[in-house]
């Protein structure tokens, strides 16, 4: 076994300027033009890293994100999977939680509470752990998955076995990279959560509440 270095992007800011189709709470629309930026400029930041595959959502500011991260990694596949899309993670339980999270969780459906969870333990299965069948050598295996909030805040609370619920709260900056390392011969290690050091301050926060720029 190989260890894996997994690294993981929310998607660049969305252009929520389009107008959503009906029944939707928001279009599936592309990047704006400073999440164009955003996406630009964390290509730059990965260039010259060796990556086996480049994974991302089926959504359009996913897809957009990781054509643009790509540019600057030549000869990486890049691979559009459901692993990666926007699923609820966990079907969690409101009780004792506080009522903004209560209120949040309550508007997902039965359907998304069955579905989302499924999909996520598909993703923890494939890319939570370090690589195993077929894999050699000494140097470990990157790969980046361009993804939404709710994955990465799983992989993260998955990495450091923290109560279910603790997936919420975590949320990352558009274009911000968190990388876990999975050894064969310890525990999961946490060497980024949500940096944003390829970014200019203009460009931080994006998609989240203010007090998120720091």
């Amino acid at each position: 076994m190989v260890t894996r270095l997994l690294y993981l992007t929310r998607h660049a800011e969305q252009d929520l300027t389009e107008p959503a189709e009906p029944d939707l709470a928001e279009p599936d629309s592309g990047l704006s033009e400073r999440g164009r930026r955003q996406a630009a400029l964390l290509g730059e930041r990965l260039r010259g890293r060796r990556f086996a595959a480049v994974h991302h959502g089926p959504l359009r500011r996913a897809a957009q994100t990781a054509e643009l991260v790509a540019r600057s990694l030549p000869e990486v596949p890049v691979y559009a999977t459901e692993l990666a899309g926007d699923h609820l993670p966990h079907d969690t339980d409101p009780a004792g939680l506080p009522p903004a999270y209560a209120k949040f969780l309550g508007q997902f459906s039965a359907a998304e509470r069955v579905d989302g969870p499924r999909v996520t333990a598909e993703a923890v299965r494939r890319f939570a752990g370090p690589v195993g069948e077929g894999a050699a050598g000494d140097e470990p295996v990157r790969e980046l998955i361009v993804t939404h909030s709710f994955l990465i805040g799983w992989l993260v609370r998955h990495a450091l076995d923290a109560p279910e619920w603790r997936w919420l709260g975590l949320n990352s900056h558009n274009a911000g990279l968190t990388v876990i390392r999975y050894s064969p011969t310890g525990p999961p290690n946490l060497v980024a959560v949500n940096d944003v050091a390829h970014l200019p301050p203009e460009l931080r926060g994006t998609g989240l509440p203010a007090d998120y720029l720091v």
